[in-house]
């Protein structure tokens, strides 16, 4: 489980397919301790366990295996060499929750539709999956590519973000353009209660 605050932007420094798999080893700045073997770490909103690691150099290298369906699922599917991810260890017990919970479960991939400046800061639309739509609502939580988000807006085809500049800057969305894939997981608390709503 995680919080949706990310520690850092790493980089895919390469990927290897095996047997339909694919194993990507990752750069960046997580702290050794939290990447023994059997880790969890969540890489653009997606839960992987680190299945080796490289601490020979100045920053921490490891590799995590996505399986056939979360390359389906997830952006992992598109991503080459060279494409940056935001990172988050797993939460452990006592860690401060400045986010919301997150699972690292995608329930799906959404679109960004724009990103217009706003301020000092950013109005992003995201267009998100019609099955989705019902577990957003305005001001409720949202975990975008592994980002805790607050929805600022409710849209027919999706929801609205307004992002501050550091968040803008420590994380993937400074590099997003209008078109790009997004990772999606709704609030787990919209989940089940949308779930309840289903035996009313």
């Amino acid at each position: 489980m995680f919080t949706g605050l990310v520690r850092d932007l790493g980089v895919i420094e390469s990927i290897e397919e095996v047997n339909g798999n694919r194993k990507f080893s990752v750069r960046g700045s997580i702290d050794p301790k939290d990447l023994t073997m059997g880790a969890s770490v969540c890489h653009s909103g997606v839960c992987l366990t680190v299945v080796d690691t490289d601490f020979s150099g100045d920053v921490p290298l490891w590799v995590v295996e996505a399986v056939p369906e979360t390359l389906r699922l997830t952006s992992l599917g598109a991503k080459v060499a060279g494409d940056r991810v935001n990172l988050e260890p797993s939460l452990r017990l006592g860690d401060e929750l400045g986010g919301h919970l997150v699972f690292g479960h995608v329930d799906g991939l959404g679109k960004i539709q724009s990103i217009v400046e706003e301020g000092d800061g950013y109005r992003v639309s995201v267009e998100a999956p019609e099955a989705l739509r019902p577990l957003i609502a305005l001001k409720g939580s949202v975990a975008v590519d592994g980002i805790s988000l607050t929805i600022a807006g409710v849209t027919e085809t999706g929801f609205e973000l307004a992002i501050i500049p550091h968040t803008f800057e420590v994380t993937s969305l400074g590099r997003a353009k209008a078109g790009d894939a997004v990772n999606l997981e709704a609030d787990m608390l919209a989940r089940y209660v949308s779930r309840q709503m289903e035996f009313r």
